[in-house]
């Protein structure tokens, strides 16, 4: 029986040993100190992908309340940056709208539209139909609370028309 034993101990050391040799020549870390923050990436994504499937993936509320203090700021850049870090699998339909929103609200000016952001935003916004298209945004200061609103203002700001070129545009109001 003890014979069995070691056999499998041995084998389950051969195996693991495989599996490190096999993450070393994925991770390719370019030198002995990368070799830890490769291993903590690789687990903290394991982890992630583990929550998604369980059903048991939170939002990092700390990050996203960072997030959303960064954006009511109008600090868009930063806000993004910390939404990315409190839902780093981009599975959470509120946390995916706020940096589809920023998005539209740094691409918004009174004379022209940022089209490389508005193109972002509208990616993000598709990204958020696609989680939940019921999705209704329960912040009062957003003025529009629904995907597809944000879907047809950043498709619109996209649009090329005769009203661009309306004097009056000019009083209007970002959402």
């Amino acid at each position: 029986m003890k014979g069995k034993h070691i056999q499998i101990f041995g084998l389950a050391v051969t195996v693991l040993y495989g599996l490190f040799v096999a993450w070393i020549y994925w991770a390719a870390p370019k030198n002995v100190g990368e070799v830890s923050t490769k291993a903590r990436e690789t687990i903290e994504q394991a982890t992630n992908e583990a929550k998604a499937a369980t059903g048991t993936y939170q939002v990092d509320s700390a990050k996203f309340q960072q997030g959303l203090n960064a954006f009511r700021a109008e600090n868009f850049v930063l806000a993004r940056d910390q939404f990315e870090q409190a839902d780093p699998k981009g599975i959470d339909p509120a946390t995916q709208y706020y940096i589809a929103y920023s998005f539209y609200r740094q691409g918004w000016g009174r004379f022209t539209n940022d089209d490389v952001l508005f193109e972002k935003g509208l990616e993000q916004v598709d990204k958020v139909i696609a989680l939940d298209r019921e999705y209704k945004a329960d912040d009062p200061n957003l003025n529009l609370k629904y995907p597809v609103e944000l879907k047809q203002e950043l498709e619109e700001g996209l649009r090329i028309t005769a009203d661009d070129f309306n004097p009056l545009r000019l009083t209007r109001e970002r959402q």
